[in-house]
């Protein structure tokens, strides 16, 4: 179920090229192009759901399967000994620009708080 002008569908067709890190059967992984930390990795559902929430109430795991694949990110980046932060922006007032469900994973350097 894809979105013919979302920037992320395109990224799971191998229509736009991604540096992709790490991919399951339903989730994909890659750099971000404006990275705000050493490591800055976006996961993606490879379906397409426009936020968190529209994700979360599929019910049908993929939510659960997004998280499992930041974590093996933060792993495989090995930031996850020290910390590593995840955020779901969802809506344009959290800063959301692509409606495609995606989660950051930042890492490799301290994180203050607030966020922002």
């Amino acid at each position: 179920m894809g979105v013919t002008d979302c920037l992320f569908c395109k990224i799971v067709a191998k229509e736009i090229p991604a540096a992709i890190v790490y991919e399951t059967d339903r989730t994909v992984a890659f750099r971000d192009v404006n990275p705000q930390a050493p490591t800055h990795v976006l996961v993606i559902p490879k379906d397409h759901y426009e936020n968190a929430a529209v994700l979360a109430a599929a019910d049908d795991g993929l939510a659960d399967e997004v998280l499992k694949t930041a974590h093996a990110v933060a792993v495989q980046e090995g930031v996850a000994g020290d910390g590593y932060r995840l955020v779901f922006n969802t809506g344009p007032q959290a800063g959301q620009t692509v409606f495609h469900v995606h989660g950051h994973v930042l890492g490799g350097r301290a994180m203050h708080w607030p966020p922002g």
